[in-house]
C-alpha cells in the first residue's frame, strides 16, 4: 500500500498473500467469480490482512463497502 489512504492502493497479488500468510493459489481461488471452494480460514486471513492496513469490508442487508480506518499503527496524519 502506497502514501495515504487517498492515495492509490497498490497491493498485489502475491502481497495479499503474503501479508494474509495464505497461498498465491487460495488467494486467486478466493478472488475467482467461479464455485470454487474456499476455506473459511483464507478468508478469515485475507480480512485480517486488510484490517492490519486500516481496511475494513462492510456488508449489510443494504449493501457492500469499504471503510478506511485511520487510527492504524502503520497509518501517520498529515500536519
Amino acid at each position: 500500500m502506497s502514501g495515504e489512504f487517498g492515495g492509490r492502493f497498490s497491493w498485489t497479488q502475491e502481497t495479499l498473500a503474503d501479508k494474509a500468510r495464505v497461498s498465491l493459489t487460495a488467494l486467486k481461488r478466493l478472488e475467482s467469480e467461479s464455485s470454487l471452494e474456499v476455506y473459511e480460514t483464507t478468508r478469515d486471513q485475507v480480512r485480517r490482512a486488510f484490517e492490519a492496513a486500516g481496511i475494513v469490508l462492510l456488508s449489510t442487508d443494504k449493501g457492500k463497502g469499504v471503510l478506511l480506518h485511520h487510527d492504524t499503527p502503520n497509518h501517520q496524519r498529515r500536519r
